[in-house]
């Protein structure tokens, strides 16, 4: 996906970075474990865990490959870089994607509400302003589909 919508980053990137970047977040995610976007039980901060995660995986490697690696994961992580914003991007802009052609996914099963999908998708601006009005257009087509609500609870 990066690949094919890095030209409408809203500056411009490295692109092998961001696949890195893209790469490495989803290993460490699969050994820290991934929270589900909306959960509203538990935080959302377990940059702790994924940190100890990125070290464990990583330190396999020599250090220099590996020190290079835990640098690019905190780039992402703390999304202040061009690259790290259009890898953020493309991290909200996918599931949204899963989502919509599936006929509401996991936000019908949870039952998360418009409002909800907006605060949490809306970090696509950042990186792509061009994708956050392609992605708001379908979270808009997702009510009018009865896929999504508005104002109610979530879990």
């Amino acid at each position: 996906m990066a690949v094919v919508l890095s030209r409408h980053s809203n500056q411009k990137i490295d692109l092998l970075k961001v696949i890195k970047m893209l790469l490495i977040h989803d290993l460490v995610e699969i050994d820290a474990g991934d929270i589900f976007l909306y959960d509203t039980s538990v935080s959302h901060t377990n940059t702790e865990a994924e940190l100890s995660a990125a070290k464990r995986i990583f330190g396999l490697l020599p250090s220099e490959q590996a020190d290079e690696l835990i640098l690019i994961w905190k780039e992402f992580e703390t999304g202040e870089t061009a690259e790290s914003e259009f890898a953020r991007a493309m991290d909200r802009f996918e599931p949204l994607l899963q989502n919509k052609s599936n006929n509401g996914g996991t936000w019908k099963e949870f039952n998360i509400p418009y409002e909800k999908v907006i605060e949490k998708k809306s970090i696509i601006n950042e990186g792509s302003q061009v994708l956050w009005n392609y992605a708001k257009n379908l979270i808009d087509n997702s009510v009018e589909e009865g896929i999504l609500q508005k104002g109610h609870d979530t879990i």
